[in-house]
């Protein structure tokens, strides 16, 4: 049986002091949470939220890595760095970095690759925009998206790899898809990857990443297709991300 995720996107939202009490809010609640739940912090606070989890059950994880791993590329972080800091996980190809930094499907596989090939957990993020779903090719761009990975990698590198199912339209809009809608684009994913790994399929975690909150994510994560979230705005705050914890 698949067990639920619950990751906090904090994209770039953090202070020593805002992480100090954030990170302290919910590993108070953690031991009546069921998921596994992991913290992506921006990269100057990946020291700190280290420490404040020490041995807990909480897990790290990064936001963005670059595919290459060490050189001449100013400003960028590789997968041996955030290695370096306790993060297990890393999240890749996130809707705000196709979209605002142009990162193509072909650069989302390479730091797909990158983080695998360093034994970093990627949480691979695929999702349409508004135009997309209403010209109804949602399946077809996900479609894409994720062969663009297998592709390169490989379905067995699966075992490696978390997905996030994030629709474009419903990340900081206050939209959100129903689960009707959420449940069909996982059924899909799921049936896609069923096409070259049954096991694969069967075993791969997917995620919700549209603006999941304590009041919808129950409904959500009970579809059968729907292992977790990706939590952004609620993820700020310890009360509403344990609530959405709980949930799963």
């Amino acid at each position: 049986m698949r067990k639920t995720i619950v990751a906090g996107n904090w994209k770039m939202n953090a202070s020593k002091e805002s992480v100090n009490v954030l990170v302290k809010g919910i590993l108070s609640g953690m031991s009546s949470v069921g998921s596994e739940v992991i913290v992506c912090a921006p990269f100057p606070y990946l020291s700190q939220v280290e420490s404040l989890i020490g041995g807990s059950s909480l897990m790290l994880g990064a936001q963005n890595l670059n595919a290459k791993p060490k050189g001449a590329f100013t400003g960028e972080v590789s997968a041996d760095m955030i290695k370096d800091f306790g993060a297990r996980h890393v999240i890749v190809g996130h809707s705000e970095r196709r979209s605002f930094y142009g990162e193509t499907n072909d650069v989302v596989a390479e730091k797909t690759k990158a983080a695998i090939d360093a034994g970093l957990t990627a949480i691979l993020c695929v999702g349409e925009s508004l135009e997309e779903r209403e010209a109804g090719k949602t399946e077809a761009v996900v479609a894409e998206q994720l062969n663009a990975v297998i592709g390169l990698v490989g379905i067995g590198a699966f075992d490696g790899i978390i997905i996030a199912y994030e629709p474009v339209w419903a990340i900081g809009t206050g939209l959100t898809a129903t689960p009707e809608q959420a449940q069909s684009v996982h059924f899909f994913i799921r049936n896609l990857l069923a096409n070259s790994s049954d096991k694969v399929a069967q075993n791969i975690q997917i995620l919700y990443g549209g603006s999941m909150n304590a009041d919808n994510a129950a409904d959500l994560i009970s579809c059968p297709d729907i292992d977790g979230g990706l939590i952004g705005g609620a993820a700020l705050k310890a009360d509403d991300f344990l609530q959405i914890c709980k949930a799963g």
